[in-house]
């Protein structure tokens, strides 16, 4: 019991730290949640989950958008947040009033609503928004959205890139953020399909902003200037992917590729960027 009990006032100390350092205690709480897997945990330390939601406005309370949370890093952070503070969490999901979804569109979605209800007891209740390349967005309902390395995918589509962030600055309130980390490019010309994954921040900037965002900050907490963005299988080659085929190519992986220079590197260089709809 003293074992506990010290453990406990320990714990308890670490938070009080945490919030005199203005620091947001629970955020820090939900980070280290052991409902978050171990492989996911260890990718904190080159994307600092803590300190990029801070920068970006996250606060209790919001209403959360996740845009196309793929396999729930964010999520496992975001949905407990918003529980443990009384907000509201929402991601996006498959279309379902597209007529033209597919099969295996409409199976993920299925998928995705089971795990989420499995998970309840973390998350609360899960929302989802339909998303796609015809669905309506809700209007004015969130206060927060979070892009997490989507643009690139969004590029190889046309109208695409336009069509989604007007549908977050139609859902997101007057004042809402928009908080974006996007696998960066060198300044310069940007290829318009980006086939390496890789955006400049001024591509980014100018669609954003023809929106009708304004740029509010922008941080390099989630930079790595070992990253040389001329990697063989573009960002994917790098780690926590490691590609050793074309991206896309549906090739068998190639068992002789050296991954050491490309593991040496670590994740990808990020740009950190939040945006506010005007109010």
């Amino acid at each position: 019991m003293r074992a506990i009990q010290t453990i406990a006032g320990a714990a308890c100390l670490a938070f009080s730290a945490i919030a005199a350092a203005g620091q947001d205690a629970v955020l820090a709480e939900v980070v280290a949640g052991d409902w978050r897997k171990p492989e996911d945990r260890a990718r904190d330390a080159a994307r600092h989950p803590v300190e990029s939601l801070e920068f970006w406005g996250l606060k209790p309370g919001m209403a959360i958008l996740e845009v196309q949370p793929g396999g729930g890093w964010w999520t496992d952070i975001l949905a407990p947040y918003a529980k443990k503070t009384g907000g509201r969490y929402f991601a996006t999901g498959p279309d379902l009033t597209d007529p033209g979804l597919s099969d295996q569109s409409r199976k993920a979605r299925t998928d995705a609503e089971a795990g989420y209800a499995a998970r309840k007891n973390v998350y609360g209740e899960v929302g989802i928004v339909n998303w796609g390349p015809r669905s309506v967005p809700p209007v004015g309902q969130f206060d927060f959205a979070l892009v997490a390395r989507s643009f690139h995918g969004w590029m190889a589509a046309e109208g695409r890139v336009a069509k989604s962030l007007g549908d977050l600055f139609a859902a997101l309130k007057p004042g809402g953020i928009l908080a974006i980390e996007q696998h960066r490019a060198p300044p310069g010309p940007q290829d318009p399909k980006a086939k390496n994954g890789y955006v400049t921040e001024a591509y980014l900037i100018e669609h954003a902003e023809k929106a009708g965002f304004k740029l509010a900050a922008r941080s390099e907490i989630n930079a790595n200037p070992k990253d040389t963005k001329d990697h063989p299988f573009g960002v994917w080659t790098l780690p926590p992917v490691r590609i050793t085929v074309p991206y896309g190519s549906g090739k068998e992986p190639d068992p002789s590729f050296d991954h050491t220079k490309y593991d040496a590197i670590g994740e990808s260089d990020r740009m950190t960027l939040r945006f506010v709809k005007p109010e």
